[in-house]
Formats: C-alpha cells, sequence, structure tokens
C-alpha cells in the first residue's frame, strides 16, 4: 500500500521545521528492497515509526493523522531519507513529564528496522529541538569536577592520565589492588574494565576496601588527589544501586573521587537513567562495549558512533569512551573528532544537522583503546585540544620501566604537544617519555623513523 500521500510532504524546509521547534529530526541512509519505489518505501518507514501500519485501520481520526511522522527530504542517489517526528509522539515519565531515551530509539529506530520492504536503514544524525533539550536530564556532572578535584582550573584544566588495570579479567583481589597503587603514583584516574566486577576470584566486597586503601596510600606518597571509576553494571537495577552505595561506603571520605561506570550500551538506557538519577553527585562514565554491533562503518543498520554519543549526553553521562579517531587500535577515522566536539560544545554542525545544546553541561571524551605516549602527540593535533580523559591500559603496564612510569610518560606527551615541541628532542630531557620509545618500538619504528640513533646518548 503506498502511504506517501499521508506519511510525506516533499514541499516543508528543514529550516522551518527548526524555526518550528515542535518537531525531532531524524536522517537516515535507507536503501528499499529492489522493486520498491524509494518514497513509497520511506512513507511506509515513517508510517510504521508513528502512527500508522500496513493498512488502513477504522481507528484513525484527524487527531492521530495530525502526529503523523512526515518524510521531508529524498535523495534516492545518496540514500538520504529524513524524517521529521512530532515531539509529542514521544513517550513522557508518569512521575515527571520528562522524556525518555528508551521512546526515542522504540520510534526511530524501532520495527522500521525489521521492514520486508527495507534493504537496509541507519541513522546518521538527529536534531533536538529546544524544548527537548529541556526535557531530557543531561550530565549532572562533567570534566570540570574532576578537574577541581585534580587542583586544576576548571576551565580548560587539561589532560587527564588515567589507565585500565590489566590484564581485564584474572586478577585476584591484591594484585588488582596493588597494580592500581603501582600506575597512581604517577597518574590520575583509573577505571574498571567493563568486565570487572563481582568475579568469584576477585569479589568487589573484598577489592573495593583494597583499592580505597591503595588510594589513600597514593595520595599521601604524591600529595596528589587520585580517581577510581567503579563498575556498577547489573541487570537489575537494584542490584546496581547496592554495588554503587557499597563502593559510596567503602571510599567514605573520599566518595566524591568515584565515578561509576556503567556498560550503557549492552545495559540499556534504563542503566544509564537510574545511575544519573540515584547518583546525580557522581561522575557518570559510559562504556560503549558492543556498540560495534550496529554502529561500524560496516553496518548498513543501526545508528552511527556519532548518533550513539550524542544519544549518551542527553541522558546525562558525564563521559562516554569515544575510540581514538584513528590513532589507537580499535576502528575509527581521524574525522571522528566531531563526534567529540558535539558532544563537548555549546553548539556545534552535525554530519546533517546544526545543533545548539542551550547549556547542557557536556560529556567528556573518554579516549581509549591501544594509545601509549607515542601516538597522543598526533591524536591531540588532530583533536585540537588535550581536555580528555585517556585511559591506556596497555600504554601504562607496558612501559619498560613500570606503571607509573607509563603514567608519567602520558602526562609528558600531552606536555610535549601542548608545548609544540618536536617529540625527540622533547625526549631527550623527559626519561619517562623516552623510555617509552623503547617500551613501543613498534610505533615508534612507524611514527619517529631513526629514534634510535637520535635517542642513543639519551638512553
Amino acid at each position: 500500500m503506498d502511504q506517501s500521500a499521508r506519511y510525506s510532504d516533499l514541499s516543508l524546509k528543514e529550516e522551518d521545521l527548526i524555526k518550528g521547534g515542535r518537531h525531532i529530526l531524524v536522517a537516515y541512509k535507507m536503501k528499499p528492497k529492489s522493486g520498491y519505489g524509494y518514497l513509497e518505501a520511506a512513507a511506509h518507514f515513517a508510517a510504521e515509526s508513528s502512527t500508522g501500519t500496513n493498512v488502513e485501520v477504522s481507528t484513525t481520526d484527524d487527531f492521530t493523522k495530525g502526529l503523523d511522522a512526515l518524510v521531508y527530504h529524498i535523495d534516492e542517489a545518496t540514500e538520504d531519507m529524513r524524517i521529521a517526528y512530532p515531539i509529542d509522539l514521544f513517550d513522557r515519565n508518569v512521575t515527571d513529564g520528562r522524556m525518555m531515551m528508551v521512546s526515542f530509539l522504540t520510534l526511530v529506530i524501532g520495527n522500521n528496522q525489521g521492514m520486508g520492504d527495507i534493504e537496509h536503514a541507519k541513522i546518521h544524525d538527529f536534531y533536538m529541538p529546544e524544548r527537548a533539550i529541556q526535557l531530557f536530564d543531561g550530565p549532572s556532572k562533567d570534566i570540570s569536577d574532576m578537574w577541581r578535584i585534580l587542583g586544576r582550573p576548571v576551565k580548560d584544566g587539561g589532560y587527564i592520565a588515567g589507565t585500565i588495570i590489566k590484564p581485564k579479567l584474572g586478577l585476584r583481589p591484591e594484585p588488582f589492588a596493588q597494580a592500581a597503587y603501582q600506575f597512581w603514583l604517577g597518574g590520575d584516574f583509573i577505571k574498571n574494565d567493563e568486565p570487572q566486577g563481582n568475579q568469584v576470584f576477585s569479589p568487589m566486597k573484598k577489592t573495593i576496601p583494597l583499592v580505597v586503601d591503595a588510594m589513600k596510600r597514593a595520595q599521601d606518597e604524591t600529595g596528589q588527589a587520585k580517581l577510581f571509576s567503579a563498575n556498577i553494571t547489573a541487570d537489575d537495577h537494584y542490584e546496581m544501586c547496592a554495588r554503587a552505595d557499597f563502593i559510596l561506603e567503602a571510599f567514605g571520605p573520599d566518595a566524591d573521587k568515584v565515578a561509576f561506570l556503567v556498560d550503557g550500551y549492552v545495559g540499556g538506557p534504563g542503566m544509564i537513567t537510574t545511575a544519573r538519577r540515584q547518583y546525580p553527585n557522581q561522575y557518570l562514565h559510559y562504556h560503549r562495549a558492543g556498540h560495534g554491533a550496529v554502529t561500524s562503518p560496516s553496518a548498513k543498520r543501526g545508528y552511527t558512533a556519532f548518533v550513539l554519543a550524542k544519544m549518551s549526553r542527553l541522558q546525562g553521562a558525564s563521559g562516554i569512551h569515544v575510540g581514538t579517531m584513528g590513532f589507537g587500535k580499535m576502528e575509527g577515522e581521524n574525522d571522528d573528532k566531531l563526534i567529540a566536539y558535539m558532544i563537548e560544545r555549546d553548539e556545534c554542525q552535525g554530519p546533517v544537522y546544526f545543533q545548539k545544546w542551550y547549556g547542557m553541561k557536556p560529556t567528556t571524551p573518554i579516549i581509549s583503546g591501544g594509545m601509549n605516549a607515542l601516538r597522543l602527540p598526533g591524536f591531540f593535533k588532530n583533536l585540537g585540544h588535550g581536555n580528555v580523559i585517556n585511559t591506556s591500559g596497555g600504554g601504562s603496564y607496558g612501559h619498560i620501566d613500570s606503571p607509573a612510569a607509563g603514567a608519567i610518560s602520558l602526562r609528558q606527551s600531552y606536555e610535549c604537544w601542548k608545548s609544540g615541541a618536536d617529540p625527540i628532542e622533547f625526549a631527550k630531557e623527559h626519561k619517562e617519555f623516552a623510555r617509552a620509545f623503547a617500551s613501543f618500538p613498534g610505533d615508534a619504528d612507524k611514527l619517529f623513523p631513526g629514534w634510535r640513533d637520535k635517542l642513543s646518548a639519551h638512553k
């Protein structure tokens, strides 16, 4: 059934829809299956995403038609399909009238992903009007709160050197805490890796108190504050809160130095919002484990990593992993810096839409995945700043001298980039950074050819 007469209006202008402020706009890359017309398939897609189905039904009235999602732009050659969704379509909380991410996802990427006339459809951008921005929680804490704890300026406080306890699984409580202590002697921030939690060989109620002790000893020895991101991910929200409550009690007077890590993609929006609302005084660390199942550039359905990050800010993530933009071990490209810009700025041009955030707190880009001191200068140059949290596991614990030396090398790498120094010349005066060349010779050979001869007199 061709529904294009009802569920499309190509005369609508995008600037008018944005100015009106009553629609959420979503841009897809969509391809119909062979034998289906583009506009016909697009209109069916919009119908299934809103008020329609594949047949006419007797219960539809004029009011219902006013809530139709409308295809307002198509370009078959580029597979560009854009749909305007009336804001009133989306579910609101009974308790406080606010919007919810599950409703947004249910409509814009719900049944339409399995439609028989659609070859593929993937969200590449979306636009939220000011009223919708007002109705999402947004972050309660941001990187400025981390800088404040670390004694830094709350504006442009700079790079936070972090790590992930390695190996990611297999350490018992005592070695785990010792690994944390060793890094904290040189670095700022430690996070649980996403599978770490309450394994039988490392129960949380034994491990966390030892980590608290390690933090206290490292702070006493260095005279510097330290930060820990504890994984509270769980299927059950009561279990998640039980973990969070235990962790806060264990850290006691240092509880403000604790972030809560949630596996936000596999755990879902409910987990993120529960953590955001129940613990607004903690930095909310969104780990996106599993996202590549739908966000990979090779995937033709789902949504992009850019879209995931943009949603995370609406939900209230203080920070989200954004990859390494092609400078680490994970899939990514240099132009992924747009992800960081969208979540950290108050307004930004996305792949399709210019988004204003109207004062919503920023979400910190968290950089993780195969980074070390040698790769960071190029990363900072590409991004244009260093106001990020970087969690380098191998880059710290793989340093030839110690995890603390690895942490210091990361800090020195930031100082090298910020000062505009030549890395080889900088290494001659900074031992830990210099030793990173010997620690990661494969990267050194690739990034700094001839480094052995140039540094041979400065071992």
